[in-house]
């Protein structure tokens, strides 16, 4: 008697589960996949932020750059500057002298107040009356010929100007050798003759002193590292 009652339970049961197990999955599965995805959308909105952020501050970077005046070959002291001596670079000038682009025509026609290479960043304090030679040091010329000095010597040029001994002075035991000093090249001019050339140099009071005495002929002019520095 009590086999036939159980048998239409477990099929109610059966339909139950057929009808109510795939609602119940979905519910138990939606949840958790909504949870997995919040994480990946938050971390897509910081990425974007973080890329729009660099992009601003790169621009910003890049808009600091300003138009200013460079020199486009080297000068020597007391060179009148004119139009082809100066070209226009933009650089980051925050914090520093410098002579807009747009300034030109205030340094066209004035001097140089000192011997700069090119590539050298024109400043207000880099224009105007000759500012060397600096305290302790003085500029000597010396008249050379080819093979006494390297060509493309040019104002600017760091040289060792070396002195060798006269040739009665070699035999004796007191002569000390060749002299040599520093120095640095302030201008040089060929002379009308195109046999000789001034070299005007820039060096310690007392070695220009020397050198101011030492025979021309004996007189050699060496370009060191630093060239155009």
């Amino acid at each position: 008697m009590t086999a036939p009652s159980s048998a239409p339970r477990t099929a109610g049961a059966e339909r139950g589960a057929r009808h109510g197990g795939p609602a119940s999955a979905a519910r138990l599965t939606g949840g958790p996949r909504r949870r997995r995805r919040l994480p990946y959308l938050l971390l897509g909105v910081v990425l974007v932020i973080g890329c729009a952020t660099a992009g601003l501050l790169a621009g910003a970077r890049v808009g600091s750059r300003a138009p200013v005046l460079v020199l486009a070959r080297p000068v020597a002291v007391g060179h009148v500057l004119v139009a082809a001596d100066v070209r226009e670079a933009r650089i980051s000038a925050d914090g520093l002298d410098t002579i807009p682009a747009g300034s030109k025509d205030t340094v066209l026609g004035r001097p140089a107040a000192y011997s700069l290479p090119a590539g050298t960043v024109l400043s207000r304090a880099a224009v105007g009356a000759a500012q060397v030679p600096p305290r302790g040091e003085a500029i000597a010329a010396v008249a050379l010929e080819a093979g006494q000095f390297p060509t493309g010597l040019s104002a600017g040029s760091r040289v060792a100007v070396v002195v060798a001994p006269s040739a009665s002075a070699v035999s004796t035991a007191s002569t000390g050798g060749a002299e040599s000093w520093s120095a640095t090249v302030v201008a040089v001019v060929a002379a009308d003759t195109d046999q000789t050339t001034v070299v005007s140099l820039q060096l310690a009071e007392a070695d220009a002193r020397a050198l101011a005495a030492a025979p021309a002929g004996q007189i050699g002019v060496v370009t060191v590292s630093g060239t155009g520095g």
